[in-house]
C-alpha cells in the first residue's frame, strides 16, 4: 500500500471543493462557530458510517453500486442545484443560515452528496482492503479518514470565520460565487464535462 497516494487521494479528496464545504463555508460566514460545529459533527458522524458501510458491505455494494451511483447522481446534482439556488437568493439574514446550521442537514447532506458517496466507496476497497482485511485494521482506517474529512470540514469553517467581514462586505458576490461553484459541482458529478 502507498500511503503518501493513499493520503493524497484522503486529503484531496476531502479538502477539495463539494457542496458539503461549500455549504460549510457559507454557514461559517454568516452563523456563530457553534452552529457551524453543529453541521460540521452531522456531516462527520454520516461521512464515518458511509466509510464503515463501505468496509463492511463491500461486496454486497459491489453488485449494487451501479444503480446506487445512478440514483445518487440525479439525486445529488438537483439537491446542489437546489443549493445553488438557496445560496443564490439568500439574503443578509443570519436567521436562513442558522436554520440550515444543525446537526440533522450536516447529516442528511452527506447522503444526497454524491462526491462523498463515491469517496467512501473507492478509498476502503481500493486503497486498504488489498492490504488489510481484519476488523481492527479496517476500522483505524475509517476513523482515520473521518478526522481527515472533519479536519477539512474545519478548515472550509475557518475560512469563513476569517473572511466573514470580507464575505458580509460583498454578500452577493460571495453568494455569485459560491452559488456557481455548487453548480460547477453538480455538472461535475453528472459527468457533463467528461
Amino acid at each position: 500500500m502507498s500511503l503518501l497516494s493513499f493520503l493524497a487521494y484522503c486529503v484531496i479528496a476531502t479538502f477539495t471543493p463539494g457542496p458539503t464545504n461549500i455549504a460549510i463555508l457559507s454557514i461559517a460566514h454568516r452563523v456563530r462557530i457553534k452552529e457551524s460545529f453543529q453541521y460540521m459533527y452531522g456531516a462527520t458522524i454520516a461521512f464515518g458510517m458511509l466509510l464503515a458501510a463501505s468496509a463492511l458491505f463491500n461486496q454486497a455494494m459491489v453488485a449494487v453500486v451501479p444503480n446506487i451511483i445512478d440514483v445518487m447522481q440525479v439525486i445529488g446534482c438537483l439537491y446542489m442545484l437546489y443549493l445553488a439556488y438557496q445560496v443564490f437568493t439568500m439574503k443578509l439574514s443570519e436567521d436562513t443560515a442558522a436554520q440550515v446550521a444543525t446537526f440533522k442537514s450536516g447529516y442528511i447532506m452527506q447522503f444526497v452528496n454524491p462526491k462523498t458517496w463515491l469517496f467512501t466507496m473507492t478509498v476502503i476497497p481500493s486503497y486498504v482492503m488489498p492490504y488489510y482485511n481484519s476488523p481492527g485494521a479496517l476500522t483505524l482506517f475509517v476513523l482515520g479518514i473521518t478526522i481527515i474529512a472533519f479536519l477539512a470540514f474545519t478548515t472550509w469553517a475557518m475560512f469563513g470565520l476569517v473572511f466573514k467581514q470580507f464575505f458580509q462586505r460583498h454578500q452577493k458576490a460571495v453568494n455569485i460565487v459560491l452559488a456557481f461553484l455548487l453548480v460547477y459541482s453538480a455538472i461535475e458529478v453528472s459527468g457533463l464535462l467528461k
